[in-house]
């Protein structure tokens, strides 16, 4: 993916969620699910476009949007609200519902659960277990380990840049040096 632009990366169905949310504020909530939408299209379709709500009836839209929709009910209620007067954590799940509006194969999270709530992080990681069950490859990079590898396949431990040690989930969380170095002496 080095060297390719965004909009052709998410074409090949690569989805991505940054750090920050980095949501359009100033844009109502629908408006930014159908942005996610965006590199599914020629320029000249979405120059084309006009007002957002004609987008809703298109094809690839539609479905997407009604599947982030219910996904995030919060979403659904406050789709006419303006993105940046959301809580964190509708922020996050906005930031969310705009990477799954391009359809992705793999999604990749960077610290989903900075700044939010415990119960929304529980939230947000329940959400990321599902949409791995149903089969979308989820990669997460999260400073909570506990809670990534709880719903993780498999965990890489980094440090400096460095990938120092690989494996699965549970042999991870039981690995005494991880548990000792990253996972906390008191996490048991």
């Amino acid at each position: 993916l080095s060297g390719r632009p965004p909009h052709k990366t998410v074409r090949l169905g690569v989805g991505y969620v940054p750090e920050g949310r980095q949501i359009f504020g100033s844009m109502s909530v629908q408006d930014n699910l159908i942005m996610g939408s965006y590199p599914l299209y020629t320029r000249k379709w979405f120059r084309n476009l006009g007002y957002a709500p004609w987008a809703l009836r298109d094809s690839l839209v539609k479905p997407n949007l009604d599947k982030v929709l219910k996904l995030f009910p919060r979403l659904q209620e406050r789709r006419r609200q303006q993105a940046g007067s959301l809580s964190g954590g509708e922020q996050q799940m906005l930031a969310i519902g705009r990477a799954l509006m391009s359809s992705p194969k793999i999604l990749l999270l960077d610290e989903p659960s900075l700044g939010l709530a415990p119960k929304l992080v529980k939230e947000i990681l329940s959400l990321l277990a599902k949409l791995r069950e149903e089969g979308m490859t989820v990669l997460l990079i999260e400073q909570d380990a506990v809670a990534a590898l709880k719903i993780a396949d498999r965990g890489y431990v980094m440090e400096r840049g460095r990938m120092v040690l690989e494996g699965s989930a549970a042999e991870l969380l039981s690995n005494t040096g991880v548990k000792q170095a990253y996972l906390g002496k008191s996490r048991g």
